[in-house]
């Protein structure tokens, strides 16, 4: 590709995205799931027809991908590339400030999921303990590598780290956070610990939204895994407040 099919390329995909609707589109499909036509036009505040033409022309660029499941058509991210794209324009499109004061709503800016992995207040705290123990090493490549104690960690966790090292993606990367405007681990490494850490109960998944809640548990296990105190999720003690006023109401 020509330097001017480049900037053609790259035209093209910033008109794309941003169309209003296309990105309400495209920012629902960042918790990784797949979408129907009808809920994407839900999503976006559009009719049917409209939400369909939106999605053909997102196919086209090839930012969204189509499964095809009997009768039954769903959309998703292309891939990890375009989810990593949108947080980075997410950062840009909030007005810089001499003192930074997010305006995510609580639920999503202490934890959420970015496309596989994690992020929000959470993640980068997380990210920041791996690097200051030296369990993370960073490159000049904008990637990372295990440490030896790192990989013992990991290994500990159950993690498999030699497999994830011979994914065809990379195994240890920045992703920077647009509500924290600071990086939060990516790539597959992420991924695996934040599979870990809902199959352990850590952390609850929203099925709405791409919040995540951290347990009474999850704070107590990965405190004391990496070795950091971790804030109190506000909004899973409210959660679980409201939950058990309901029980005992409905009890009496």
């Amino acid at each position: 590709m020509n330097v001017e099919q480049h900037d053609i390329g790259v035209s093209q995909v910033a008109a794309a995205i941003a169309e209003p609707a296309r990105t309400k589109i495209l920012c629902s499909l960042m918790d990784g799931h797949a979408r129907t036509s009808t809920e994407l036009a839900a999503v976006a505040e559009v009719s049917a027809s409209t939400a369909s033409a939106h999605l053909a022309k997102l196919k086209e660029l090839a930012l969204v991908r189509l499964h095809v499941q009997g009768r039954h058509r769903y959309y998703s991210l292309a891939d990890k590339r375009v989810a990593q794209a949108l947080e980075a324009l997410m950062v840009i499109g909030q007005n810089a400030a001499p003192t930074f004061n997010p305006r995510t709503p609580d639920r999503l800016q202490f934890a959420r999921t970015c496309y596989d992995h994690m992020a929000g207040t959470l993640a980068v705290l997380l990210h920041d303990r791996m690097i200051e123990a030296g369990w993370l090493l960073e490159t000049d490549e904008q990637v990372y590598q295990l440490s030896d104690s790192g990989e013992a960690l990991f290994e500990g966790l159950g993690i498999e780290v030699k497999d994830l090292s011979t994914m065809r993606r990379r195994f240890a990367c920045p992703c920077l956070d647009w509500s924290m405007r600071r990086p939060h681990l990516g790539g597959s490494l992420g991924a695996a610990l934040l599979q870990l850490a809902i199959k352990r109960k850590w952390v609850t998944q929203d099925l709405d939204s791409r919040a995540l809640a951290l347990t009474a548990l999850g704070r107590k296990e990965m405190g004391a895994r990496f070795e950091l105190v971790l804030p109190v999720d506000l909004s899973y003690a409210r959660k679980s407040q409201t939950y058990s006023t309901t029980r005992t109401a409905s009890t009496r």
